[in-house]
């Protein structure tokens, strides 16, 4: 896709060096293999415990020195403390460890971001026609409150931005504008009021210009949806896939201080170099 083909361009010129934790896993093997050949990044493999790693967990993150030591003994951990001692530009993990593994060892080795309460996640969904768009949180955040839907919406943007060059962020809902009334909607409504996107919208009038013209809803442009819940968003960004064809990178992390990324664990070598492209383009 002639989008990707840009961010890997844009990736090839930073020469950035990414540690994959998961290294002896095949799928990782090889697409650490395709990234080094095309030119992508530098890919590394976990380095031995030492005292700088240590060190680092203890500058950084304000650990104990006994506690350090026995986090850099585990392979996620290790290769998080490498990206916080300097000696990696980002992490890549997730073809094997869970979600809340990836994201223990990034919270704990890495840290969040100035400015930023929460973690959260997004996919990058590349369809058939060219189009991408930003699907968050559809990995992590089970049941965001408004505030926290807003700093996704905010977070997300920001990646937006990175990625896609303008972010058009929309909160999705089942109701558009008053239309209707629950929980679900005011939650959405009062999130868009926080963080001044769209919304609540619903998925059809923030992706179609005569439905959110029928429904003045805006210009329906929209490239960067948020969904209310992981419920919402994990459905859809399946059903993409499985019913549109979409090419679905992520989920990638957002907000911590080193870019992450959390692989899905049915990722293909190919979706892991895309997926490692598209982690690099945000920084």
């Amino acid at each position: 896709m002639k989008f990707m083909n840009a961010l890997s361009a844009k990736v090839a010129t930073k020469n950035a060096r990414v540690v994959f934790p998961e290294h002896k896993e095949p799928r990782t093997a090889e697409a650490m293999r395709a990234l080094d050949r095309d030119g992508l990044c530098r890919p590394m493999t976990l380095g031995d415990s030492t005292d700088r790693y240590v060190q680092a967990l203890i500058e950084t993150r304000g650990m104990k020195e006994g506690i350090a030591r026995r986090l850099i003994g585990k392979p996620l951990y290790r290769a998080a403390a490498m990206v916080a001692a300097g000696e990696a530009d980002a992490m890549v993990a997730g073809a094997v460890a869970p979600t809340r593994r990836v994201i223990e060892a990034a919270s704990m080795a890495i840290g969040l971001a100035e400015g930023v309460s929460i973690p959260s996640s997004f996919f990058l969904m590349n369809f058939a026609d060219d189009r991408s768009l930003i699907f968050a949180d559809c990995g992590l955040t089970v049941d965001p409150d408004a505030e926290t839907l807003a700093a996704i919406a905010r977070a997300s943007a920001r990646s937006g931005d990175a990625l896609l060059g303008d972010a058009r962020v929309a909160l999705l809902s089942f109701s558009t504008g008053t239309s209707g009334a629950g929980a679900s909607v005011d939650k959405v409504r009062e999130a868009a009021e926080i963080s001044g996107f769209a919304g609540p919208i619903q998925g059809d009038a923030a992706l179609i210009p005569e439905v959110a013209a029928r429904k003045d809803a805006g210009a329906g442009n929209a490239n960067v949806l948020i969904f209310p819940n992981l419920d919402a968003g994990n459905i859809a960004y399946k059903l993409a896939v499985a019913l549109g064809g979409a090419q679905a990178l992520g989920p990638i992390l957002q907000g911590f201080r080193r870019p992450v990324c959390d692989l899905s664990r049915g990722a293909s070598a190919q979706d892991i170099v895309a997926a490692t492209v598209v982690t690099l383009a945000l920084d």
